[in-house]
């Protein structure tokens, strides 16, 4: 007779077999396998509300960086050309008052011219003297320099720029000769004023007419001599690089020099010189200016 064997049961008994817990080791390796399939079962991810409110803030975030960052690099390109600005008219300023300080006769017809001119629209005064802040730099040259400040045109642009002409020997034209340079670029304007001790004129000197020559028994006070003070207007481009589009205001600059050798006598006889400081209070002082001299 065959005996037939039966199916195999299934064992749905969800709880473990306790012989097979027994040990402690088993019990521990059993927990582990629950915790972690209970843990995958329950780990969960970011929700559609969450991802947008993330999506969001990251982009308000990136959005502000942009523009602090824009903002940072406009302000750079705005300073930066106003910075160099600012140091070249420093540094012209400074040269004119430290020539202009120890000026001294030009030559024995006149001593001192300034002239106001134009260039189309554009103040472009010029200035003519000799002065001793000069450091002599080859042989039979002492401190004399004949010196012109002067508006023209710049080598690199059709722009006017602030140039010196410096001779330092005696040329039998005081008013060319010389080497020139230019001191500022970018220039919209150089305007000079002259003060006598009393009143501001706009011109001094004139090199058409000589000293022996005298049409009048009184002459103009600033017809001859040396003023007492010299005031100076600068006025340049923020940006001289740039040469499209509408021109932005310039900026201003502006001190007033003292003449320290204005009030010398004059070497010959045992008068005073044609520009000797009046007796007053202030001791021919510009207005608003230290009697001790120097620029503001």
């Amino acid at each position: 007779m065959k005996t037939t064997t039966p199916f195999p049961t299934l064992n749905l008994n969800l709880n473990p077999n306790p012989n097979l817990l027994g040990t402690r080791g088993n019990q521990e390796r059993l927990g582990l396998r629950l915790g972690l399939r209970l843990g995958a079962a329950n780990q969960g991810g970011f929700t559609l509300i969450e991802l947008t409110i993330s999506a969001a803030v990251a982009s308000i975030i990136l959005v502000a960086s942009y523009l602090c960052l824009s903002a940072g690099v406009a302000s750079q390109k705005l300073i930066e050309p106003r910075t160099e600005v600012l140091q070249s008219a420093r540094v012209a300023l400074a040269m004119m008052s430290a020539d202009l300080r120890s000026a001294c006769s030009l030559c024995p017809d006149f001593d001192f011219v300034g002239e106001q001119r134009a260039i189309g629209e554009i103040e472009a005064d010029n200035l003519d003297f000799a002065t001793h802040y000069y450091t002599p730099a080859r042989s039979g040259e002492a401190d004399y320099c004949q010196v012109s400040y002067f508006v023209d045109k710049g080598r690199a642009s059709n722009r006017f720029s602030l140039w010196r002409r410096r001779n330092p020997h005696i040329a039998p034209d005081p008013l060319a000769g010389g080497a020139r340079e230019e001191i500022v670029p970018g220039l919209r304007g150089l305007t000079l004023e002259y003060y006598d001790g009393l009143d501001w004129y706009d011109n001094w000197g004139d090199a058409s007419v000589k000293k022996k020559v005298r049409y009048t028994t009184t002459e103009a006070p600033n017809l001859t001599g040396f003023p007492e003070a010299v005031r100076i207007t600068l006025l340049l481009d923020t940006n001289p690089e740039k040469s499209t589009g509408k021109p932005a205001p310039p900026l201003v600059f502006q001190t007033v020099v003292r003449l320290e050798l204005a009030d010398v006598p004059a070497p010959s006889g045992g008068g005073a010189s044609d520009n000797a400081t009046p007796a007053d209070g202030n001791n021919g002082a510009a207005p608003g200016q230290n009697p001790g001299g120097g620029t503001y």
